[in-house]
């Protein structure tokens, strides 16, 4: 641009002067004189010529600030922290030469990189882990930063690259003290500068005052994997949606870690609760019916149109364009699909790899949607309740309703429909793809001998669940006072023992409410009790939800003396006491009022089986069933079982009808000659105690 201008002002300044000098005008003299030196000025502004531009030059770099004496930060729990600076090398410079533009010759390019090596302290004492990392405020990715995390142990060694730098020897290690390297980082995207870093670190409670085990991540020793649901939620292999051209969704990569959501979680356990060495993985199917012969139980996606890329879907022995798809409320899915087998087979393995036993346990959640019209089998009316608990599946007229099929024949059939026929030799195994080729509804065992195939082709689980809280299922009689379901579950127990094998252990996690027993009108059964003793079921499950504390508003209710609901000792006090132990609410309204009733048993003093919170007395004492006006025999120990049940050391004597005071039941006698808490049994022939598989309660399966 210079070149023009100056050359048309000196054309314009020559031809004033006129006349000529060797043969050239004073015009064409201006000109050459002007465009000679806009040529310079261009050269200079624009690069051209030899001389090089230079990109990205600096001539000093500014570090984050760094407070000499200033005082080291603890915490405790989660946190989010910005650290000092306490060590960093001088700047690399690196320059790239290229040549750009167009002409020739090219003007030459030199590009200027720079970057750092520097160490952050983050806070006194030894941490758990670092999690999310941010720079500049904007979450950063760990895997995109030479990170090295040293914890602050006491044990802790110099780090390489500082000793690279300043010698051998020459570099403290820094032990009680938290601190990150990071290594060679770029600064070009930060404007050539150290950004502001913040790390969010996880440090457990520490000191003389404090027992490691009765922390949190030293207390807790397993954990329920959940929601269940998402179709790719348990992969360790990245998924998406091809949605268009060049346009993908991912299915299961959704932090700045860059690994998957299960991979991300998994490594957040290992790494913040230590001493968890159990993982309850749950899957789930869908159920459509609270009238079992109608209930269909089978997996879902969330749209059929779009596949994931990298793992196509398919569970249940189907494909995704042939499965039934979630129901929707405003377009999005209520939940999130069942978990493709490729991805629960990755998750098997990746749980396993990391040093934790596998529980696996099958999960039903209900899909109907408010205003459905399906006939609800509790009270007689059309629609049934939005998305209803499992645990209420019962007959097509529920026991106690009028028109109920219940202790007839009718009801044993209903049951064998939820249940299907799929036998373990309709299910075949393709590298590690399950198919089968049985009957085509799609009935319960399906759904669980599907995945104890599943588990099988995975490796193996440490336990697996034929089931859970089935509570109004495991009530229905049949014929005889049979229980259907009861008997049903134990079928599928050993169909699933000949796939799993017998490393395998195999349970039914109760509903804390069923697993005790059943009391209907005037009789008391212990209906669970041959599912329990059965010699392929090695630990009683429950699911326990007992109320724990009974505590209201204000100063004047029944639990007021002991000061506060985070009173230890009152909630201690509450564990094998209060509410389900000593007394119990009638109504609502006793329970507005806190009128609480002693829990008794007039007939046979035997309050404990309808204590549903006395284990102990449960699991130590004989079972008595109370059937009105039959005679039943009565089992003693060491003797052939006769009674209804077939549970070891269970009596059932003729009831003699006697006031009771609370619908509860009670447990399954013992397995073993000696149980945890210490009783003995004649002619039993089992090594242990099944309380010591009380779903998971004890600690780890060995």
């Amino acid at each position: 641009m210079a070149t023009l201008l100056l050359s048309a002002a000196g054309a314009a300044i020559g031809a004033g002067f006129g006349g000529t000098v060797l043969g050239l005008s004073g015009a064409v003299i201006g000109r050459a004189v002007g465009a000679t030196l806009g040529r310079v000025i261009d050269q200079r502004l624009l690069g051209a010529g030899s001389d090089p531009v230079d990109v990205g030059r600096i001539d000093r770099l500014r570090l984050s600030a760094a407070g000499e004496g200033a005082g080291i930060g603890q915490l405790w729990g989660r946190m989010r922290v910005g650290g000092q600076v306490i060590w960093a090398t001088p700047f690399t410079e690196t320059v790239q030469r290229r040549r750009s533009g167009k002409g020739a010759p090219k003007p030459k390019v030199n590009e200027y990189s720079y970057s750092i090596s520097l160490a952050v302290a983050l806070c006194e004492g030894e941490i758990l882990r670092v999690g999310r990392i941010w720079a500049d405020g904007n979450e950063i990715s760990p895997r995109d930063l030479n990170l090295r995390v040293y914890s602050g142990s006491e044990t802790q060694l110099p780090d390489p690259k500082m000793e690279a730098v300043e010698g051998t020897g020459r570099v403290p290690a820094y032990r009680g003290l938290a601190y990150v390297v990071i290594e060679d980082l770029e600064l070009a995207p930060y404007g050539n500068r150290v950004p502001q870093f913040s790390f969010e670190v996880v440090r457990a409670a520490q000191g003389p005052g404090v027992d490691a085990t009765k922390t949190l991540g030293g207390a807790i020793r397993g954990v329920a994997l959940i929601p269940g649901t998402g179709e790719y939620g348990l992969a360790t292999t990245p998924v998406y949606y091809a949605e268009g051209f060049a346009r993908n969704r991912t299915a299961n990569v959704h932090s700045p870690s860059g690994l998957t959501d299960f991979a991300t979680s998994l490594t957040q356990l290992t790494e913040e609760l230590p001493a968890v060495n159990s993982v309850s993985m749950v899957v789930s199917w869908f159920g459509n019916d609270l009238r079992c012969a109608t209930c269909e139980v089978r997996p879902k996606v969330e749209q059929t149109q779009r596949d994931g890329v990298g793992m196509p879907w398919r569970a249940g022995g189907i494909a995704r364009s042939v499965a039934a798809e979630v129901p929707q409320v405003d377009g999005a899915s209520i939940y999130g699909g069942t978990p493709a087998d490729a991805s629960v087979i990755e998750a098997i393995r990746a749980i396993r790899a990391a040093g934790k036993e596998v529980i696996f346990y099958p999960f039903i959640l209900m899909d109907q949607l408010e205003d459905n019209t399906l006939p609800d089998p509790w009270t007689g009316t059309t629609g049934q309740p939005k998305l209803p608990w499992r645990g209420r599946i019962t007959l097509s007229v529920a026991p106690g309703q009028e028109g109920s099929p219940d202790r007839t024949a009718s009801a044993e059939a209903e049951v064998l429909a939820f249940f299907g026929t799929a036998s373990p030799g309709d299910f075949s195994t393709s590298g590690e793809t399950i198919s089968y080729s049985g009957p085509s509804a799609w009935g319960y065992r399906r759904f669980i001998l599907h995945y104890a195939r599943l588990c099988a082709v995975a490796g193996g689980v440490d336990a697996f669940c034929i089931g859970s809280e089935m509570r109004s299922l495991t009530h229905i009689r049949g014929a005889g006072d049979s229980f259907p379901a009861v008997d049903a579950m134990r079928a599928l127990a050993a169909d699933v023992r000949s796939i799993l094998g017998p490393t395998t252990k195999i349970g039914y996690a109760a509903d804390w409410s069923e697993y005790f027993g059943y009391q209907a009108g005037e009789n008391l059964y212990f209906h669970l009790d041959p599912l329990w003793s059965d010699s392929n079921v090695d630990f009683i499950g429950i699911d326990n939800y007992m109320p724990l504390s009974d505590w209201r508003d204000g100063e004047d209710h029944a639990d007021a003396a002991w000061g506060s609901v985070y009173n230890v000792d009152y909630l201690r006090s509450n564990v094998a006491g209060g509410e389900g132990f000593d007394w119990y609410y009638d109504s609502p309204e006793g329970a507005l009022a806190q009128r609480r009733l002693p829990i008794t048993d007039g007939a046979f003093d035997e309050p404990w089986v309808f204590r549903y919170k006395d284990l102990k007395s449960w699991w130590s004492n004989l079972h008595h069933e109370r059937v009105e006006g039959s005679g039943q025999s009565i089992r003693q120990p060491g003797s052939p079982d006769q009674s209804r049940s077939g549970s070891p050391n269970m009596v059932a004597p003729q009831w003699t009808k006697g006031p009771t005071s609370r619908t509860s039941s009670s447990m399954p006698s013992r397995r073993s000659p000696l149980c945890r808490f210490g009783r003995t049994a004649a002619g039993m022939t089992s090594s242990r105690c099944n309380i010591c598989w009380l779903w998971r309660l004890s600690g780890p399966i060995r």
